[in-house]
């Protein structure tokens, strides 16, 4: 099985200039776990709650102005630049390897050809799957 068998497509996405607060927002009404951020159509980081609980620690030691002065900042301040991520023709069993060895949920799946985000595969993807092979 491939990566292009299991995972979402069109992911939810931001833009590194998208607030930190909005981010949180759309993650919250969206109940996702990992936001991809693009721009221009390329793949610039990415963004997990576990970023974002992380920031929010920070924040609760702040005072009230000041955590709401920072939560209006960009959410390039606090995503991951540095971004794993595999192409569509990528097996499944490296995926789940790559999730294991580096403590991720999720990557980005980008295409190889043209370099732009073209899905999502997360640790409950490869779950639904080995569900569905059972």
């Amino acid at each position: 099985m491939i990566v292009s068998d299991v995972m979402t497509v069109n992911p939810i996405t931001a833009s590194s200039t998208s607030t930190i607060f909005d981010v949180m927002e759309r993650m919250a009404q969206e109940d996702i776990r990992h936001m991809p951020v693009v721009d221009r159509h390329e793949l610039v980081g990415f963004l997990s709650d576990r970023d974002l609980r992380a920031y929010s620690f920070e924040l609760m030691l702040e005072a009230p102005e000041s955590a709401k002065a920072k939560l209006k900042k960009p959410v390039s301040d606090v995503m991951s630049g540095d971004v794993l991520s595999v192409e569509p023709e990528t097996d499944l069993a490296d995926v789940c390897d790559l999730l294991i060895e580096n403590k991720v949920g999720a990557v980005p799946v980008v295409d190889p050809v043209e370099g732009n985000l073209v899905g999502i595969v997360s640790y409950i993807d490869v779950l639904r799957a080995a569900r569905d092979s059972l």
